[in-house]
């Protein structure tokens, strides 16, 4: 056993996104940075996420407030994370926490609109690793692996934007 652990996956959602769910957040993201952009630039001076950060005060709250435009959205996830499945195809990890971020935008040209949200898994009990795949089992197990109870445990594959955020080492 080699401790408990949560996972992060970064979703990256831009012009090129074909899920509809992704679509959706792409819209409203971009609308609502639109829109805060004014906030931040009445008189229309800077076209750019980074223009705004570079000369306006304060324009680094922009991520905070257009991330209300997704709240909704994630709450549709029924607090499972999006994209990553387990060897049976399944949707399967949960999650609480979110980080979002807009990578890079422009009120003028909405396919330079790119954002990513970060979800943070519940804390996991990491078995051990299978070829590419991690052997986990949801919650905190290491009581019951270390008497020797059954548990039951799931293999999420190792692949692009999942990587481990936190580890607690078993002793």
């Amino acid at each position: 056993m080699k401790g408990l652990i949560s996972l992060c996956y970064r979703k990256v959602i831009d012009a090129s996104s074909q899920k509809a769910w992704d679509k959706f957040v792409f819209d409203d993201t971009h609308l609502e940075f639109f829109m805060r952009a004014q906030y931040f630039d009445p008189n229309s001076r800077y076209k750019t996420l980074q223009e705004l950060l570079d000369h306006v005060p304060n324009a680094e709250q922009i991520h905070g407030m257009v991330s209300t435009a997704a709240i909704g959205y994630l709450r549709q996830l029924n607090d499972i994370i999006p994209d990553i499945a387990n060897t049976h195809g399944k949707l399967c990890l949960p999650f609480k926490r979110f980080r979002f971020e807009i990578v890079q935008s422009n009120i003028q040209n909405k396919a330079e609109h790119k954002i990513a949200i970060y979800f943070y898994s519940d804390p996991l009990t990491w078995i051990d690793t299978v070829g590419d795949h991690l052997l986990v089992a949801y919650g905190d197990h290491r009581t019951a692996l270390a008497n020797g109870a059954d548990i039951e445990t799931d293999l999420i594959a190792l692949q692009p934007f999942l990587s481990i955020s936190s580890l607690q080492k078993s002793l």
